[in-house]
């Protein structure tokens, strides 16, 4: 299984605004950052805003904050609001594959409904603010501070 350049970008914009408590990220830093398109960052952004995983502030000193606390937004969710589908075999919908002669008898779709389980299991046992722990070492990697320097010092 694979998850989605979206999906992998969904969990960064959440962690960089885990790391960010204290004011709004800024769509542009965080696009700069990701060396991403703020257009792309923008479709990340709805599913994430639709799902209350981040709120918008309007205004001049508006930007993104988590929509909740990070240790309340569980891996798991994110995943399964930013992943299209989880069909892992052609047999995997709920209408299963009418050409495969095994429909019937294989156990292989059961299988992997019992993977993607345990993977979620293990997604749901993590949060946001797991993941988010080091915050001043992320803070440097993300160059969050570096932005902070460079605001107050053009202020």
């Amino acid at each position: 299984m694979r998850l989605t350049q979206a999906t992998n970008y969904s969990i960064r914009v959440l962690l960089y605004c885990a790391v960010n408590p204290d004011r709004p990220s800024r769509v542009a830093d965080i696009a700069a950052t990701f060396d991403m398109s703020e257009t792309h960052l923008f479709k990340i952004l709805k599913v994430l805003v639709d799902h209350k995983f981040i709120e918008t502030i309007r205004g001049r000193h508006g930007g993104l904050k988590l929509g909740r606390p990070a240790e309340e937004i569980k891996l798991g969710d994110v995943i399964a609001a930013t992943e299209e589908s989880f069909q892992m075999a052609e047999c995997f919908s709920e209408e299963g594959h009418k050409d495969c002669p095994l429909i019937l008898s294989c156990e292989y779709n059961r299988v992997l409904r019992e993977a993607l389980g345990a993977f979620f299991a293990v997604l749901d046992r993590y949060t946001v603010a797991d993941i988010a722990k080091d915050r001043s070492m992320l803070r440097g990697a993300l160059g969050i501070d570096d932005l902070l320097h460079g605001a107050l010092a053009s202020a």
